[in-house]
Order: C-alpha cells, then structure tokens, then sequence
C-alpha cells in the first residue's frame, strides 16, 4: 500500500473536505475510525484500506500529520474546513520560524501573520523545517523569527500542533524579524 498516497488522502478528508465524504468531525477534529475506513473504501484504490493500514500511514509518515486514539482518527494541523478545530493553549518555545515567500513580506509587515486559508498560523521548531514550508511558494523564501515567548507574555495564545509544528491564531508584526 502506498502509505503516502493514504496519508495526502486522509489528509484532504480530514483537513479540507469532510463533507464531502459525508463525514462530521467533532470540535477537537475527530472522527471514527471505522466511519473514515468506509468513506475511502467507497473508492475501489482504497479497497483495502484498514485500521493497521491507518497505522503504518502515521508510523511511516515524516511528518506527524494525524493520530489514532480510542478509536478514532484526526488531523493535528493544517484545517481549512469552516468549523474551527479547538485546540489546547501552552507556552511556546523562546522563538518559533516561519518560512514564506518574499511577495507576501509586505502584507506581513503591515498586518503580522495571518492563517489565510487556513485556521490557525503554522509555526517551526526549527529554521530548517519552516524554509521548506517556504519553499513551497518560493524558490528563494524568507526566513522570519517569531519571538514566541515575548508575544507569548504579551497574550498571544499559541497551540501545539506536534513535534515540529506550533500554531497560533495570529502574529502582529512586532513579534516577527526577517532573517
């Protein structure tokens, strides 16, 4: 089975489209697993899908994109869809990063980062990790140093997305220095 492939599937299910699936996802981004394994095996590619193959997906991953507790199965960032996911406030790191393409640098300069499309602002742990999310947009990105902890005091809520991915609602500009 093509763990990848699996992984950008559940991925779009549960980050952008659930409806489309005839899927609801519960406050916190959960869903059955059984209810999501029926779903995919609508499309005869994913006819065999199973909970183990669930499982491989997320073992295999690079990225810790989902996880599997009690049954059922969730995004941990990057939703898009209306309803926003409910996360867990806690106190980020001294500086988180932000990799981004140099045409967006003067809207963020004006306005901060915003989550655009998506429901939360996507942070990194480390430089490297947020170039290649800039790297996405932009040959050449722009690396920005969020000083996570002074905004952090200041009141700005930040979330906990996984490992390598912190999230938070928005960074006015003061907090952010381009590198």
């Amino acid at each position: 089975m093509d763990y990848l492939k699996l992984s950008k599937e559940v991925s779009y299910v549960l980050r952008h489209a659930p409806w489309e699936y005839e899927l609801e996802l519960d406050n916190e981004g959960w869903v059955s697993i059984a209810q999501l394994i029926d779903v995919l095996k609508e499309n005869s590619h994913w006819e065999n899908v199973n909970e183990d193959a669930l499982i491989n997906m997320i073992e295999s991953s690079d990225k810790k994109r989902h996880e599997i507790v009690n049954g059922k199965i969730r995004a941990l960032y990057g939703h898009s869809t209306p309803n926003k996911i409910n996360k867990i406030p806690m106190e980020p790191p001294e500086v988180l990063y932000h990799g981004t393409a140099k045409r967006f640098m003067s809207s963020i300069v004006e306005n901060g980062l915003l989550p655009q499309t998506r429901q939360y602002v996507h942070l990194s742990i480390d430089k490297e990790t947020a170039m290649q999310v800039g790297k996405r947009r932009d040959n050449n990105p722009m690396l920005l140093v969020v000083n996570s902890r002074k905004a952090y005091e200041d009141g700005i809520v930040f979330y906990h997305g996984n490992d390598k991915v912190w999230l938070a609602d928005s960074i006015p500009s003061k907090y952010i220095t381009q590198i």
